[in-house]
């Protein structure tokens, strides 16, 4: 059934067969000398990544094609494998340089008895062995891919079961395997131990639920679903491949760490964590494996700048947070540790590097976020911030440093926003027309349609893509039809995509081209039972509520009893004001109706706006005023479809 559209990393929006006209077209003149250009300005290479990613590899799966039970490919290990020899002029070469690194895939021992499974979707599984069975951190994003994994461990390694499970924090790509790997039967019969920070379900269930179709439209072009890997689209995310298209799942923790130092024995092996909430994710912690003196950094610290606000949408994070959780781990950790390994990218080796690397992502977070408050308190808006602000040399000299999936840019007007708002404070920027309006009336006031063409054909000859875009924007958003300017702007995009270090700039660069030349092609993801089960009834009815059409409801007041029968739950709806309000473990003493029945039914009643008579003969029992839960249903916008970016 389907129910409610949400984030998931493994939904792909269908391919869209672009004719020969509208196809890619090659770099520039003009990118071609930016390549040229920031080839020369790279720091020396000194190998150390490309030996550090390939150390301690054991195999890989001999069919790189993973599929699902319908047989419908999931992951393709050698969707990158063209990826050979120097930089295409489409390609930035820090990019490419960093991509060509990150695409390698299989089984690569680590220390000890700590393996890594990497390349089998966007996250590394980590592998511990216990005293009887496997300990997985991180199992992938998707049932299939995790099973992939775990197959090719038990091959190459020895079969044995699996004994626990760890979620580093609460995103989809770190759990969402985890069906493939176990299961709800041995976890119940206590053969499996799931471990995960503080507040994981709740963070878990909650961070897409309220805007989730537009996280999802957006996931589309952070990720550049639909388009093909080659050196005309994505090559990858910036922190792994891809995005995986299977089946993403969730079985609650059984176990729930609360404090930095806490312990536990897992088959046999000792774990310690450290908490590192409001960074990367809501809920996140990091694991130090003292038999193997090994740490590992979840998301904390990877092979890149991370992201203070992800393109696809979240809530704003806390870079000095951020910045003050990496020292905690060099002081905790990096003298006891030989290694260090992420959920994303590769290790790296050697006590020194461990301390160094860590503490050159500590000062790359705190001079993002002091430098950026310094010059928002000397009176600079974000968009200035922004063009000026660069991490100094001895940082960006670091490639982990380098921003392969979040940028300076973004990060810098994320610190902005969370201490001062999206407003920069300039009464002119306070209540603008939107952008329809505003692009009809900039057109207008440049003399007109064709004026603006020319000056953004002139700056387009200039390699100026910036300035182009920007006037070409202005001109789509007012004339939608124009197809002269539609293909000018994606061509202008197009450059930009190619000449991007993050990888992830490069698939909205390329993703809005697509869409400008064949039209919007696009879907919004659908939830697994899995994390529907796992959104409390409270959230869920929140999110009704930014349903809640004003025009249709008017003035009319409803008072509607829900009795949630097979989670014995009750909960008082009441609209007036054109608002719903809900609250849980309440009921009117007087209702217009009261409805009872399991949650399933009231999903398809709320979100799929099923017939009532349909839902009554699976079940549903309305008594009272029908016509009340009637208007209640009809007043609510349906599930939203996915929504134009690149033009109105």
């Amino acid at each position: 059934m389907r129910l409610i559209p949400l984030l998931l990393l493994g939904a792909a929006a269908p391919a869209f067969a672009a004719e020969p006209a509208l196809e890619p077209k090659p770099a520039s003149a003009a990118t071609i000398a930016a390549q040229q250009a920031e080839a020369a300005a790279l720091p020396a290479d000194d190998g150390r990544d490309l030996q550090f990613a390939q150390q301690g590899f054991v195999a890989t799966r001999a069919e790189p094609i993973i599929r699902a039970k319908d047989g419908h490919e999931v992951w393709n290990l050698d969707a990158y494998r063209w990826m050979q020899g120097e930089a295409p002029a489409t390609v930035n070469p820090s990019l490419w340089r960093h991509m060509s690194i990150l695409r390698a895939h299989g089984l690569f021992r680590v220390a000890g008895n700590v393996w890594q499974v990497r390349g089998f979707d966007m996250s590394n599984m980590t592998v511990i062995k216990g005293q009887t069975g496997w300990i997985l951190i991180d199992p992938l994003t998707t049932r299939e891919t995790a099973a992939a994994a775990l197959e090719l461990v038990n091959k190459e390694l020895g079969p044995r079961p699996v004994t626990g499970v760890i979620y580093s924090h609460s995103h989809a790509d770190h759990f969402g395997g985890v069906r493939g790997v176990t299961t709800e039967t041995d976890i119940k019969a206590g053969k499996v131990t799931i471990i995960a920070p503080e507040h994981f379900v709740e963070e878990t269930a909650s961070e897409n639920v309220m805007a989730g179709a537009a996280m999802s439209r957006r996931a589309n072009f952070q990720f550049g679903m639909g388009i093909a890997p080659g050196e005309h689209g994505p090559i990858g995310s910036g922190i792994g491949p891809g995005a995986a298209r299977g089946e993403i799942t969730l079985l609650p923790p059984t176990d729930t760490i609360r404090k930095t130092g806490e312990k536990r024995i897992v088959d046999g092996v000792e774990l310690e964590f450290q908490m590192a909430p409001e960074t990367e994710a809501p809920s996140e912690m990091n694991v130090y494996i003292p038999a193997a003196r090994t740490f590992l950094a979840a998301e904390l610290a990877t092979c890149t700048l991370h992201n203070i606000l992800t393109p696809r949408g979240a809530k704003v994070r806390d870079a000095l947070a951020w910045s003050q959780y990496l020292g905690e781990a060099v002081n905790l950790y990096a003298g006891r540790s030989d290694n260090v390994i992420s959920s994303h990218c590769w290790p790296r080796f050697g006590q020194k590097e461990v301390e160094g690397w860590l503490a050159g992502h500590r000062d790359n977070y705190r001079f993002l976020h002091d430098q950026t408050v310094r010059l928002m308190n000397s009176g600079h808006t974000p968009t200035e911030i922004a063009e000026t602000l660069k991490a100094p040399s001895a940082l960006s000299s670091q490639w982990s440093n380098r921003g392969y999936y979040g940028t300076y840019s973004h990060n810098s007007k994320a610190v902005y926003q969370r201490y001062l708002g999206w407003y920069d404070a300039n009464p002119a920027n306070l209540n603008p027309h939107p952008p329809a309006e505003r692009g009809k009336r900039m057109v207008a006031a440049m003399g007109g349609s064709a004026k603006v063409l020319a000056e953004a054909k002139m700056a387009m000859n200039a390699g100026d893509y910036r300035w182009s875009s920007d006037l070409l924007n202005q001109l789509v958003f007012s004339d939608p039809k124009n197809a002269e300017a539609r293909a000018l702007l994606a061509d202008s995009y197009e450059q930009q995509g190619y000449q991007s270090e993050s990888a992830i700039w490069r698939n909205q660069y390329l993703s809005a081209a697509r869409d400008l030349r064949n039209g919007l092609s696009a879907s919004i993801a659908t939830q697994s039972v899995d994390m529907i089960s796992a959104i409390p009834t409270p959230l869920l009815l929140d999110s009704v509520s930014t349903r809640l059409n004003p025009d249709i409801i008017k003035n009319r007041k409803l008072a509607i009893n829900f009795v949630i029968a097979d989670r014995q739950e009750k909960a008082k709806i009441s609209v007036g004001n054109a608002v719903l309000r809900s609250e849980m473990d309440a009921a009117h003493i007087a209702p217009d109706a009261t409805v009872t029945g399991p949650r399933q039914l009231y999903l398809a009643m709320l979100f799929l706006k099923m017939p009532l008579a349909q839902l009554e003969a699976a079940g549903l029992k309305i008594e009272g005023d029908k016509a009340a839960v009637e208007a209640l249903q009809a007043a609510l916008d349906p599930i939203p479809a996915a929504f134009n970016i690149a033009e109105p």
